[in-house]
């Protein structure tokens, strides 16, 4: 029998959030030490480095913005306005976005170019190249890097917004109604699998190279599940769904990432899936993505909906971590490239300056007024934030 929940901020949500970005360091690190990234002659790839990274591949991105969406909904609710809603997250996304595509990005490409041979220091390259709009040495620039995801949100919650703006009322509640109706039975789960299946079957395949004017199937996968999320964070029965089915999505999620690993292990690094084999890989990375993401719906509402004296400082802190991680992870590795350092050492030196120059990153920005909203913060601090009260996840008693 299900029981009633009280009404109350989903803690497992904020948790979710913070480990997905967790997991997003190691991931980031963890792709230099496979044939995918940039290897140092001392270290080499290591070759059973993409077996866990591959573990990730497939849902982490899919996660992120589907905890976006559910998020959106949330501070919808809270403004209670569509336009309201549409300029406060202009400027929480838009603010940061520009800083760090000015600011915090420029250094990446810089080092690229710097690695090929760039003889020019890095006033010239501000100045001169940074921002040309053309191609210098293997960079094009300007370079969005990791800041790709933050351009891609703020683009599906501007759609959103116009569509809700659009859209009749009684038209949303009907689409609300129709989805509610397929997700929130048994064909939760392969529904769900099969719309990402097709989505990699669509003609020129699976393209996620972060461009958002060619990102076809990437658009239709990170916009379905932004679109997912915000459904989910006002949808009893689909919550209740997942409060049901999750052990069953682990138990799949499991089983697509054990196909995963046997491709792996058959055609691994480089080596291209032969093309019989193409389809079956890409419906275990379909089965693997959807089973995984319901699966940690379901572990967040049933094993983390908690809180704790730390919880509403990593919830602000992830989205400054998040602009300055990458930045200071091409900054140790260049540092560290000719320490002569093996695989172990080398990762766990960059896992901790990594995390260690995000969290200083972070620190010293909240502390000064004109930068909090550079990074992704409120413009003044609060004594005690308050909490918007949302629903929690159905569960099963």
């Amino acid at each position: 029998m299900m029981k009633p929940v009280p009404s109350q901020r989903h803690y497992g949500m904020d948790w979710l959030r913070v480990g997905a970005f967790v997991l997003l360091i190691f991931y980031h690190v963890g792709f230099s030490f496979t044939p995918w990234g940039y290897q140092t002659p001392t270290r080499g790839v290591v070759a059973w480095a993409e077996i866990p990274l591959l573990g990730l591949s497939a849902w982490r991105l899919a996660l992120l913005f589907a905890i976006s969406g559910y998020a959106s909904a949330a501070l919808l609710k809270k403004d209670g306005n569509n336009r309201v809603f549409l300029k406060s997250r202009v400027l929480r996304l838009g603010i940061p976005l520009l800083f760090g595509l000015t600011v915090v990005v420029p250094p990446q490409p810089y080092m690229g170019l710097i690695n090929s041979g760039y003889a020019h220091g890095y006033g010239y390259f501000l100045l001169h190249d940074a921002f040309s709009f053309r191609k210098v040495g293997y960079e094009s620039l300007p370079a969005t890097m990791h800041m790709w995801f933050v351009i891609y949100l703020l683009v599906y919650t501007l759609l959103l917004c116009f569509a809700l703006m659009a859209l009749p009322d009684a038209w949303r509640a009907k689409l609300q109604k129709a989805a509610e109706r397929v997700l929130s039975g048994p064909a939760l789960l392969p529904v769900g699998i099969g719309l990402i299946f097709l989505v990699r079957l669509i003609p020129y395949g699976w393209t996620d190279i972060h461009n958002l004017l060619q990102d076809r199937a990437a658009h239709l996968h990170y916009g379905g599940m932004f679109l997912f999320g915000f459904l989910l964070r006002g949808s009893v029965p689909i919550q209740q769904a997942i409060a049901r089915q999750w052990k069953v999505a682990l138990v799949l999620g499991i089983a697509g990432y054990a196909w995963v690993i046997r491709d792996s292990l058959l055609y691994p690094g480089n080596i291209p899936t032969p093309a019989a084999w193409e389809q079956p890989l890409s419906f275990a990375k379909s089965m693997q993505c959807w089973g995984t993401v319901i699966a940690l719906f379901g572990i967040a509402d049933r094993f983390w909906n908690f809180d704790s004296r730390w919880r509403v400082t990593l919830v602000e802190a992830v989205f400054p971590i998040y602009i300055a991680h990458q930045t200071v992870m091409v900054f140790v590795s260049y540092g560290l490239r000719d320490m002569g350092l093996t695989a172990l050492p080398e990762f766990l030196t960059l896992c901790l300056t990594v995390a260690g120059g995000s969290w200083l990153f972070y620190l010293l920005g909240r502390e000064i007024g004109p930068l909090r909203p550079l990074i992704g913060l409120k413009r003044h601090r609060t004594r005690k934030p308050v909490d918007e009260k949302e629903p929690a996840l159905a569960s099963i008693g």
